[in-house]
């Protein structure tokens, strides 16, 4: 989850430093697919995207099951479509928080993965990252960590826009947060010459409030939005993890590089 507001957020203003925080012994995820474990240090005192949330070991578990059989899980038709580009395939996970997600991918996809969130939070991913060296070393993965603050353009141009898939988990929490995450995925799937004709957002997302509801109506203004899957409710939610696809309409990447040429030809 990430919890984006400005260099901080409003949960994580008056942390302490990392350093001081409380340390709960480090959580390991089975990845059945390769018989191995991925470890994950959390810092809760440190705030919300230091922690583990549900919708990230949902989307950890489709990768998985993916990896076993690439036929038959909810993410098969979009990983699948990526076996045709140069390998290894490129992505970015926005609002990182732990890693985990970014992790599991470039391990069982033998991906190039760049995991992203405010600056505050990248300490605790490259912690993570490094911890897991020896079973991304033996899959095949590669982990990235940088700094990307959402609705900041110039972040996006830091980092590029050469990537094949952008996924994340639990980052619709916070509703002033929902224009500066929608303008980044704006950037990364709709605009610039380097935004390539089918390039997808997945997205796992655990409805808390009813004002979710505003970031999927803006949201299929711009986008195509699917349903991949649903997990169950457990632990007396009335509602499960659902995973999300998110794909540009046509109409909106026509308007874009319409904008895009007006603003060249006047500068």
């Amino acid at each position: 989850m990430a919890a984006q507001q400005g260099d901080g957020s409003e949960d994580d203003a008056t942390l302490s430093p990392v350093n001081a925080a409380i340390l709960l012994p480090p959580t390991e995820h089975c990845l059945h697919s390769i018989n191995s474990t991925v470890f994950i240090r959390q810092l809760p005192s440190q705030g919300l995207s230091f922690q583990l949330w549900p919708a990230a070991t949902t989307f950890l578990t489709l990768l998985d099951d993916h990896r076993r059989n690439p036929s038959t899980g909810p993410l098969g038709p979009t990983l699948t479509a990526l076996d045709s580009r140069r390998p290894p395939i490129k992505i970015l996970e926005l609002g990182s928080g732990t890693g985990l997600v970014g992790i599991a991918a470039a391990v069982t996809l033998g991906a190039s993965v760049t995991v992203t969130d405010l600056p505050h939070v990248v300490p605790n991913l490259l912690f993570n990252v490094e911890a897991n060296a020896a079973v991304l070393a033996a899959n095949g993965g590669v982990v990235h960590v940088a700094a990307l603050r959402w609705g900041e353009a110039e972040d996006v141009e830091v980092i590029g826009r050469e990537f094949d898939l952008i996924v994340a988990s639990d980052v619709v929490y916070h509703d002033h947060l929902y224009e500066p995450l929608l303008k980044t995925l704006r950037l990364l799937i709709l605009g610039g010459e380097e935004a390539e004709e089918g390039r997808v957002f997945v997205m796992a997302h655990l409805r808390r409030w009813k004002k979710d509801s505003a970031f999927f109506k803006k949201a299929r203004k711009l986008f195509e939005v699917e349903v991949l899957h649903v997990d169950p409710p457990c632990h007396g939610s009335r509602v499960g993890v659902t995973v999300y696809r998110f794909a540009g309409k046509n109409s909106s990447k026509k308007l874009l590089k319409a904008n895009n040429a007006n603003a060249n030809a006047i500068a």
